[in-house]
């Protein structure tokens, strides 16, 4: 039997509808994890259906590293100036700002990359296959694999959520598509950095930039 307080709880723990966790509850036969399991199933789907949706409002998020080393402007979008406003919302994009300090990106998505710069960047990884002495039968299919990993480190939404490596910023706004209930798209942004080109010591950026997230 799914009782009242059952609901309430799971309401609490994933902000859910109360009749949307009823429901997963009863599909659940009543385990609290599976049905907070088929409630993200049920939101991720509805974030894939939310994201053709036009989002025309949202916030520019400034960050500033601590010691004014590096600087951040990006611009995320959302459907409606209310959900704009809300906590949530602003928190995500804050560290989508933190984000791009610390892991560098260039590029938003895939999508961004010139074909130029993916088919020199092709011929210089088969040119270091080569070098490794790999076969020919296998290098084109090397380098379809080290492209990916060049997507990763370059573009924001292939790249590792600095506060959770388990999932990508990608997915990371899928989740909140999912919670929010409105189309999120990151834009654009610039990342300016203090002495970029010239000789410097290099340091890890992104240990910095947890280290000030985590206070």
């Amino acid at each position: 039997m799914i009782t009242a307080e059952m609901v309430r709880q799971l309401r609490e723990r994933t902000g859910a509808g109360m009749m949307d966790c009823k429901r997963a509850l009863t599909d659940a036969n009543g385990d609290a994890e599976k049905a907070i399991e088929l409630l993200r199933e049920k939101g991720l789907s509805a974030a894939a259906k939310k994201a053709g949706r036009v989002a025309a409002e949202g916030l520019v998020e400034a960050y500033i590293h601590g010691d004014g080393r590096i600087g951040v402007l990006v611009e995320v979008n959302i459907e409606t100036d209310f959900a704009a406003r809300g906590d949530e919302f602003k928190q995500f994009v804050k560290d989508i700002a933190m984000q791009i300090a610390a892991s560098k990106p260039e590029y938003v998505k895939k999508e961004d990359v010139p074909a130029s710069v993916i088919e020199s960047e092709k011929e210089i990884l088969r040119a270091q296959a080569r070098n490794e002495g790999k076969p020919e039968k296998i290098i084109d299919k090397m380098v379809e694999g080290r492209i990916e990993k060049f997507y990763a480190e370059n573009c924001l939404l292939e790249q590792s959520f600095i506060k959770d490596p388990d999932m990508t910023v990608g997915q990371l706004v899928t989740e909140k598509i999912a919670h929010i209930g409105e189309n999120i798209t990151i834009r654009r942004f610039a990342r300016f950095e203090r002495g970029e080109g010239v000789e410097k010591k290099e340091e890890n950026f992104a240990d910095e930039v947890l280290k000030q997230i985590n206070g």
